[in-house]
């Protein structure tokens, strides 16, 4: 048997590996402030702290947990510095890395949206958004491509992807089936033709390879809080579930089931279970909802907020507080416009990001039994070959809005279509758009670049050109 020494080390993560919870803030905080750039940028930047800097992280250990996000709904950069964050001081850690890593974004997007929203009238405003909104279809695209090049290759991913952009752009098929739809596919794929379905590949590093960091504080072990337990899934889905749901319902039974607040809280939670793919993927199903159905923006508004989420830290996903905000400041009710936008951007960001500790808190202890699923993994490559039809869809969608000012709806053999009025063609935004584009894939521009210089162009042609 172990001392009584031994196992009060193994009870105490902080212990068990010498990382002090003081410290940890500290490097959560720094991994906050660099988190620009999307995930991708966003992951490098926690492999380059937490694996080759401090060390506190295995090569292996990371790549499994990035693994595990990546099958979650959610933004997976945010969860895969939660999931760490817990393995290294169990809930207070996750809360902690997941809670810095939304909070410079949300701060800075309600600053953002607080000023677009109260002089979006004034001429500069327009003239900046004027150019980030073509900058921003060329970021669309490049993810676009980025994606594809990685979900697309076999011809059953193709026949997927083809099949969601179909369903979506020409029958308004909801987002939510379209996902349900790829991942049945996938699975049943996966069990009767697994060659050709078993496209995403797990980020498996050998001890052979030598990309192991061996002599990392938790690399292949797990520490005593990892250990899963029956009790302790059914605490924790109590919890994480009635902090999710408290809200909503206190609204429906304070301001009722109509009000805005209730609505955004309602359409936010729905969104937050069928985020696969990142934040590109659903894009087009909240900006159709939230324009088309509730009125909460308008088309162009919806690329100005995209904007603002690309070039402030964070998740992507935050785009979503600009649109709760929005909504609240159109529909203030006995508010004022300002306080209403300010409630509605907490409750949507609360909605979004609460179920993401549901995901990780939940499912981490069980994460080594995920390791050999690949029916799951199935699943997964069909879902992400759908969220490129997805894409594929608001990249046109955007496109329609950047590059012509006038817009009509053909509805003829069962078909819902979106086209455009030729003559209305915008020339200066689509050569924004394709300059932007070329950048970023002839010259690797980085995205923050390119839409600081698509922001000055189109600024200076609309002061310049435009009034006149």
């Amino acid at each position: 048997m172990r001392s009584g020494e031994d196992m009060s080390v193994a009870n105490d993560p902080a212990q068990a590996h010498g990382v002090s919870f003081r410290e940890a803030v500290k490097v959560w905080t720094r991994v906050a402030a660099l988190s620009f750039g999307g995930p991708a940028g966003q992951i490098a930047v926690m492999h380059r702290i937490l694996v080759e800097e401090k060390r506190w992280v295995g090569e292996n250990r990371f790549l499994h947990a990035l693994n595990y996000c990546m099958l979650l709904p959610g933004p997976e950069a945010m969860q895969l510095a939660t999931y760490i964050g817990w393995l290294l001081h169990g809930v207070r850690g996750g809360l902690v890395a997941g809670c810095l890593f939304v909070l410079p974004g949300f701060i800075a997007i309600l600053a953002l949206s607080i000023l677009y929203a109260s002089f979006q009238d004034l001429s500069w405003v327009q003239a900046v958004f004027f150019g980030i909104k073509a900058a921003v279809l060329a970021i669309v695209i490049e993810a676009l491509l980025r994606i594809g090049k990685r979900a697309l290759k076999t011809w059953p991913m193709y026949a997927i992807a083809a099949a969601a952009f179909v369903a979506i752009f020409a029958f308004k098929v909801p987002f939510p089936l379209i996902i349900a739809a790829a991942a049945l596919v996938g699975f049943l794929g996966g069990r009767f033709d697994p060659a050709r379905f078993l496209v995403i590949k797990g980020h498996d590093v050998s001890d052979e390879d030598g990309a192991e960091t061996t002599d990392a504080l938790i690399h292949a072990g797990s520490p005593q809080n990892a250990r899963p337990s029956w009790g302790g899934l059914i605490r924790t889905a109590l919890t994480w579930l009635g902090l999710w749901a408290a809200p909503i319902l206190a609204l429906i039974a304070i301001v009722g089931p109509d009000h805005v607040f209730t609505e955004l809280a309602i359409f936010f939670s729905k969104l937050a279970v069928v985020t696969f793919g990142g934040a590109y993927a659903v894009l087009a199903y909240m900006a159709q909802e939230a324009v088309q159905t509730h009125g909460w923006l308008a088309p162009g508004e919806m690329l100005d907020g995209l904007g603002m989420a690309e070039t402030t830290p964070g998740p992507l996903i935050q785009v979503v507080q600009f649109v709760g905000y929005m909504g609240g400041f159109r529909e203030a009710g006995g508010l004022s416009p300002l306080l209403s936008g300010i409630v509605a951007s907490i409750i949507v960001t609360w909605v979004t990001f609460v179920p993401c500790f549901l995901w990780i808190f939940l499912g981490a202890p069980f994460i080594e039994k995920l390791r050999g699923a690949k029916l799951l993994t199935a699943a997964l490559s069909a879902v992400t070959a759908a969220v490129v039809g997805v894409i594929l869809n608001l990249a046109i969608w955007f496109a329609l809005h950047v590059a012509f000012a006038q817009l009509f709806r053909y509805q003829g053999y069962g078909t819902n279509l979106l086209l455009p009025d030729l003559a209305s063609i915008d020339i200066a935004s689509v050569l924004i758009a394709a300059a932007a584009l070329i950048a970023m894939l002839r010259f690797k521009v980085g995205m923050l670049i390119v839409l600081a210089a698509g922001a000055l162009v189109g600024a200076a042609y609309y002061l310049a050109v435009l009034p006149a």
